[in-house]
């Protein structure tokens, strides 16, 4: 038998995300060289992302070329409201909670079971996968009168989830040249309602039926700055703000309290000026945050007698207003050293900004080189961020992105790899968290769905930090790997061993397969969530 008696295990948890910034023996085992797809999860170890599919079956109709992409998507009196080119539509779109089998008759007296129907019309057209039906009726949970394989479809089998969606309404069609879009839901006088602006039109709310009414500006007792134009608007003490015009790119301009389309300064509309261009606004407890391209302010108070601005810093800015989000309690942005956050402290009136992505900033700042738009999402349930690197001339599976984690005290990263929104939205409804993004394709996305991106298998790479078990100048000797794994669906996927720092003198074993079944193997030895060396990961 063997002689055992110098034999030790040595074992480790996948934790600490992404590290870059430090030389591979200073790394703890569980840190990654290489994280891609995978991201840090909350109920500890590296969890392979979900996939996206699409929210909208139907194209977003183009105005007047293919390449047109999503300027906006927003969820909103339950539906999907969305621009392209220069209209918006508006759609609505729920789950199967019954299989549709593909040799299952519906010739005008069919019934699709969904989770809710709230949002469609009462008759009309609807899309599930590649396959068009017609209805004539609506329950609560059903579509009713239904008839299948319609506009020359046939007939497929749709699967529990799959997305059920009706086809686009123009909304507004009275646009010119619109660009990239913000928008804000409010709620002044009872009634929800929809505020947009797209940097080069009026100000356009939309009421739960869809009626768009534009924002007037300047003229007759309001303020001589028109709105027109604005490229960011949020909602703050009972006061519309809209910022981001081309002649004024300093200003802010607010409306009456309780009315976003009143500037009358004698009844509490009113300006204010700061000493840079805005690129953002986001409300944050009880203080507007204004972002600007080198600094940073804090308007607080409750109104134009009252309203104060501060500086945050005078030597810190935004990158694009894009990244900022609300996040585990506190704000962050992309500013031009990385990844910041504002947090408010104990002390009354004090922010303290912090730098938070040291760990990934060479990744960072090569994707701000390379980027020509900037999306960010957030998926609340997981304290997740995302950030995500497009550039119009890159394919959507190198299109880049950084996932950022906050897990105990310590923010953790991983890299994201073909996702390519053009514009996003996190809207939690009932507790159901629906993260949305607009593609450069013309369609609606949902993510944190399906296995796949959409069809595309979903490449995921975890690689630990080389591990010297102690002393780097003493050889060991390996005598097993054991890989603790908990597969969620099946997968495809290869353990790599690299000894002797890949030395090409040393030996290179062959990758080592595994799949779902292969899950039995290891389960007596399940301890914690383990991952050695490198793996390769897709479904």
């Amino acid at each position: 038998m063997p002689d055992q008696s110098q034999t030790s295990p040595f074992t480790f948890a996948c934790q600490g995300g992404l590290v870059l910034n430090q030389p591979t023996f200073n790394m703890q085992p569980g840190q990654a060289l290489e994280l891609q797809n995978f991201e840090p999860d909350i109920d500890g170890g590296y969890r392979r992302i979900n996939g996206f599919r699409r929210y909208i079956n139907h194209i977003v109709p183009q105005t007047s070329a293919s390449t047109e992409k999503v300027l906006m998507v927003a969820e909103f009196a339950n539906k999907v409201v969305a621009a392209r080119g220069q209209k918006i539509f508006s759609s609505a779109s729920t789950e199967l909670v019954t299989a549709i089998a593909s040799g299952t008759g519906m010739t005008g007296s069919g019934t699709i079971a969904v989770d809710s129907t709230t949002g469609f019309s009462s008759s009309g057209t609807l899309q599930i996968n590649s396959e068009i039906f017609t209805y004539t009726g609506v329950t609560s949970t059903t579509f009713t009168g239904v008839t299948r394989a319609q506009s020359s479809t046939s007939a497929a089998t749709h699967a529990v989830d799959d997305a059920v969606s009706e086809s686009w309404t123009e909304r507004d069609a009275s646009r010119t040249d619109a660009g990239k879009y913000n928008f804000e839901r409010f709620n002044f006088d009872g009634n929800d309602k929809l505020v947009v602006v797209d940097g080069d039109n009026a100000p356009t709310v939309f009421n739960t039926s869809m009626a768009a009414t534009d924002v007037s500006s300047g003229g007759g007792g309001e303020v001589s700055v028109a709105v027109t134009g604005a490229k960011f608007v949020t909602a703050f003490r009972e006061h519309m703000f809209y910022a981001g015009m081309s002649s004024t790119p300093q200003e802010l301009v607010f409306s009456v309290p309780f009315d976003e389309d009143n500037f009358a300064t004698g009844s509490g509309a009113g300006s204010i000026k700061v000493d840079d261009t805005i690129v953002g606004l986001k409300v944050f407890r009880s203080d507007l945050f204004i972002f600007c391209e080198n600094r940073i302010f804090k308007l607080s108070g409750s109104s134009l007698s009252d309203f104060t601005i501060t500086p945050v810093t005078r030597n810190i800015g935004c990158v694009n207003g894009d990244t900022i989000q609300e996040f585990a309690g506190d704000l962050i942005f992309l500013g031009p050293d990385g990844l910041r956050t504002v947090a408010g402290t104990a002390r009354i009136g004090d922010v303290e900004i912090g730098t938070i992505s040291r760990a990934v900033q060479t990744e960072i700042d090569n994707n701000i080189a390379d980027s020509d738009l900037f999306e960010s999402i957030v998926i609340p349930d997981k304290t997740q961020y995302r950030l995500f690197f497009s550039n119009s001339t890159d394919a959507e599976a190198q299109t880049k992105g950084i996932i950022c984690v906050l897990k105990g005290q310590q923010f953790e990263f991983a890299k994201l790899k073909g996702i390519k929104p053009s514009s996003t939205d996190t809207f939690v409804e009932t507790g159901n968290v629906k993260a949305i993004h607009g593609g450069f394709d013309g369609y609606v996305y949902r993510q944190e769905k399906g296995n796949n991106f959409d069809g595309t298998a979903i490449d995921g790479k975890y690689r630990s930090p080389d591990l010297t078990f102690g002393d780097p100048g003493v050889r060991k000797h390996m005598q097993r790997v054991v890989l603790n794994y908990a597969p969620e669906a099946s997968i495809s996927a290869d353990l790599f061993l690299r000894y002797d720092y890949e030395s090409g003198e040393a030996a290179r074993p062959a990758a080592y397969p595994f799949d779902s079944s292969k899950y039995q193997q290891f389960m007596a030895q399940l301890h914690t969530a383990q991952l050695h060396m490198v793996v390769q990961h897709s479904l």
